[in-house]
């Protein structure tokens, strides 16, 4: 799941940034307003962490504009700002959530995924295909009930297979759902992911299976039984 981090300070943006990978997230970090509208027109995020006082305008600003056009992702608020006033201006522009500086970084990764849980968005569920299941929470993975060891980056890319289980996902959906923009991606980085799990998946007697759509996409779905 990719978050987009905005905040100006840039040793706290990438303690940050850090912290929130080593919960299991892909993180795209900005210190500016406009590099941040960038970033949101061009990839669809799973939440977003907003400092307010950044060096070219106030994060809430940018937050309305965001609802205004729609964007209904979980945003979290991170500011040195604690006042009461303060607080509830950023829930009315439309913050989910508001966390004050300093924190642990436990609690903003615990604050991010009880957003994620919420209905309508990522976390909370089970995906399953077949006898594959895929906890998004805890992030396991069971074959016919017994539990698999599977890496980071191949259980993110079946995570983003078991959401669109019987449809085509395009290459370029997986990039942007397993690498952030300063990720060094070869151009078969993701032919090489999907090859081991693929492997992994039927060495495990999975009963579902991975099918490449050559020059569209990949697509994951339940086996036909044996007749």
């Amino acid at each position: 799941m990719r978050i987009l981090l905005v905040e100006d300070n840039q040793r706290l943006l990438h303690l940050v940034a850090d912290g929130l990978r080593g919960g299991g997230f892909t993180v795209d970090g900005f210190p500016t307003v406009a590099d941040a509208e960038s970033a949101l027109s061009t990839i669809g995020y799973e939440a977003l962490v907003l400092d307010l006082g950044l060096p070219d305008g106030d994060g809430l600003d940018l937050l309305r504009r965001f609802r205004a056009r729609g964007g209904n992702m979980p945003v979290l608020v991170l500011t040195a700002r604690d006042g009461i006033d303060d607080r509830v201006r950023g829930l009315n522009a439309g913050a989910d959530d508001y966390l004050l500086k300093p924190f642990a970084m436990e609690e903003l990764l615990a604050r991010v995924r009880a957003l994620l849980r919420r209905p309508g968005h990522a976390l909370g569920v089970v995906l399953t295909c077949g006898d594959i299941a895929l906890d998004t929470v805890s992030r396991e993975i069971t074959v016919g009930g017994q539990t698999t060891s599977v890496p980071k980056r191949e259980t993110d890319m079946l995570e983003q297979l078991l959401r669109r289980v019987g449809r085509v996902v395009p290459k370029r959906a997986l990039e942007e759902g397993l690498y952030g923009f300063d990720d060094d991606v070869s151009s078969n980085t993701v032919e090489a992911i999907m090859s081991r799990l693929r492997k992994r998946l039927a060495q495990s007697g999975a009963t579902a299976s991975i099918h490449t759509l050559r020059g569209v996409g990949y697509m994951l779905s339940e086996d036909e039984p044996a007749a």
